[in-house]
């Protein structure tokens, strides 16, 4: 039932400014948990963990994800603000990252999708988070960028 009530509300501005005020909580609560509760449990989230491109320190970040096959499917939405997460930024500079799921940590790959497979992983991603067409349309025009992470070898 709260699920559904988030999935509901995830659309409306306010709960996207509530969202982001919450983000140092859940990345508190995942670190506390290892990983094994991002986003109160309520949605399909992952601790991704990137190298920051100007720190060079890893930089953590919960975010809803789907899967797609063995790898991870994410979304660079930033609840719909004009500017691109910095993780985006991290990913785009070296794609290499971690994934922490259900408490299990991963080495993935990143890799940015467009054209055909861009819009079926869209597609996905929508269908778990119904908010995400709202949060494009809000961010006045900026490619919302979508991130297949690809278990590494």
């Amino acid at each position: 039932m709260i699920r559904t009530l988030a999935r509901r509300m995830g659309r409306r501005r306010w709960f996207a400014r509530a969202g982001r005020l919450l983000v140092p909580a859940d990345r508190l609560v995942s670190r506390l948990t290892r990983g094994r509760v991002v986003a109160l449990g309520l949605i399909p989230s992952l601790l991704l963990t990137t190298t920051g491109r100007r720190s060079g320190l890893p930089r953590s970040n919960p975010l809803l994800y789907v899967r797609d096959g063995d790898a991870w499917v994410v979304v660079g939405s930033n609840w719909g603000q004009g500017h691109q997460p910095a993780w985006v930024h991290n990913l785009t500079a070296d794609p290499s990252a971690t994934v922490t799921v259900g408490g299990a940590e991963h080495a993935v790959r990143a890799r940015r999708v467009d054209g055909a497979e861009r819009d079926r992983l869209w597609a996905l991603l929508v269908a778990e988070w119904p908010a995400y067409p709202a949060y494009a349309e809000r961010a006045g025009g900026r490619p919302i960028e979508v991130f297949r992470l690809e278990p590494s070898t």
